[in-house]
């Protein structure tokens, strides 16, 4: 234990896939660094599949991930000081000849220690999953593996999150290959772009394609209180059973598609009175998006990408 401190298989969205190609620009980056990380740990099966397929592709992965199931930390980075070093330890994956890492922390610390190169090269992109579990609707604030991908945005750098449905089977292939064939879109995409994808439980030749989608008013489950008793509260999950709209992420990976929405991090609330830099009224209102005031992108992301 360690310690620092601070091949495609045919199927029916392959149409989907030749018109991607066609799409891609000439020097396609497949020397590309990529950093993959999970909430569910550097041990889970997803993270697995992921590296894998990603490496086969021709990128240069390094695996950096919790040493620990992650889940629901968001974009938490957890207790960092001087007096509190992080343990990490290495690790392997079968089938992959990157370097591999298990590190006493959450995704999104995962993508600090990435980006500040405490092993290697920092990543030009990261592709956070494969989640056990779909990662819809609003409930996507709270999911370590996008936590991760908006903690690349912030960074600088463009994100991937990856989340498949739950069946009788895990189907890890499936959403791999989605990701591979996503990966040099999201690489040639504008400057910080995360994309969220969310896939049906099914083998690659039963996904219908893929389609774009808005955030559902809530997830694939809800938690609720199971039990309380002393000292202790007891959690568990259920199914919504909502009906949902149909152009949402969960409404479209219900229908047997493959879901992507573009997300972005802090975003800024401004309504038409009171504007950057100008003294509070008692008359102003508070900003709000429910009011249909507009979102906006912090300054200092425009500013750099100028």
């Amino acid at each position: 234990m360690c310690r620092i401190g601070v091949p495609k298989t045919k199927n029916r969205y392959d149409a989907l896939s030749s018109r991607m190609a066609a799409d891609q620009p000439m020097n396609e980056p497949k020397s590309a660094r990529v950093l993959i990380t999970n909430d569910d740990g550097v041990d889970s099966p997803g993270i697995h599949e992921l590296a894998r397929q990603v490496e086969a592709a021709g990128y240069t992965v390094m695996v950096v991930a919790p040493d620990h199931d992650a889940s629901g930390t968001g974009a938490s980075l957890g207790r960092i000081s001087p007096d509190h070093p992080v343990a990490y330890a290495r690790h392997s994956i079968d089938g992959v000849a990157g370097e591999v890492y298990g590190i006493n922390g959450p995704p999104a610390l995962c993508v600090v220690v990435g980006n500040l190169q405490a092993f290697g090269d920092a990543p030009d992109i990261v592709v956070s999953g494969i989640n056990a579990g779909l990662n819809t609707g609003r409930a996507a604030l709270h999911s370590g593996t996008i936590g991760a991908a908006l903690a690349a945005q912030n960074f600088g750098l463009r994100g991937l999150a990856v989340s498949l449905g739950s069946g009788a089977t895990w189907h890890w292939e499936t959403a791999a290959a989605l990701t591979v064939q996503l990966l040099p879109h999201v690489l040639a995409g504008p400057a910080r772009s995360v994309l969220n994808l969310n896939v049906p439980a099914a083998r690659s030749d039963d996904v219908l394609g893929i389609r774009w989608a808005g955030l559902g008013a809530f997830g694939a489950v809800r938690t609720a209180i199971t039990d309380i008793k002393q000292d202790t509260l007891h959690f568990g999950f259920e199914l919504t059973g909502d009906t949902v709209d149909d152009d949402s992420d969960s409404a479209v990976v219900q229908a047997g598609y493959a879901a992507i929405t573009s997300l972005h991090g802090p975003a800024e609330v401004w309504g038409p009175f009171g504007q950057s830099g100008e003294d509070f009224d008692a008359e102003h209102r508070v900003h709000g998006a429910t009011a249909g005031h507009e979102l906006r992108a912090s300054r200092s992301y425009l500013l750099e990408h100028d």
